[in-house]
């Protein structure tokens, strides 16, 4: 091998370093300012997103909307939740159920009842501007608005945009 060819190779080498760092520099950027990957590590969200399962947010829209699915960190653990009242909505939970306004909800997949727990958070609330209300889909087992109250808007991590079952397929 001549010193001219052994010199291509090594440039050739350097190239390829410096393609294979930007690539893994552009893709960390890319997952930490506009995308995230989350682990879910309860059964809140059951049956929509299970334990186990990772899902894919979008950090840059906080334009929130009835039934959209956020991720959240509440006392520095990751939740999954889906938004059920936005800024002006009056939330309202009584013997009947969930109430969004005065109407009552009929919610396509969720099959346990929605009831108050015995915190300061009390009913019926106003959400207020630039705020979220959030519930678990597993009604019974969720920590939630229930509890903690509305939450800023600004405050989520992001929207759900897929999620990927890691067991249970």
């Amino acid at each position: 091998m001549e010193i001219t060819e052994k010199k291509k190779v090594r440039r050739d080498a350097v190239y390829l370093a410096i393609k294979a760092a930007l690539i893994v520099g552009i893709f960390a950027l890319v997952f930490t300012f506009i995308f995230g990957l989350g682990r879910v590590a309860d059964a809140s969200m059951y049956p929509a997103v299970k334990d186990g399962d990772l899902v894919l947010f979008y950090r840059l829209d906080k334009q929130f909307v009835q039934s959209d699915v956020c991720v959240l960190r509440v006392d520095g653990k990751l939740q999954v939740r889906r938004v059920i009242a936005v800024a002006g909505d009056t939330v309202d939970i009584t013997d009947e159920g969930l109430l969004i306004n005065g109407s009552l909800q009929q919610e396509s997949g969720i099959t346990e009842e929605t009831k108050r727990y015995d915190t300061e958070v009390s009913f019926p609330l106003t959400v207020g501007e630039g705020q979220i209300f959030v519930l678990g889909d597993s009604r019974e087992n969720s920590e939630d608005s229930r509890m903690y109250g509305c939450i800023d808007a600004d405050a989520a991590l992001g929207k759900v945009i897929t999620i990927i079952r890691r067991r249970g397929i």
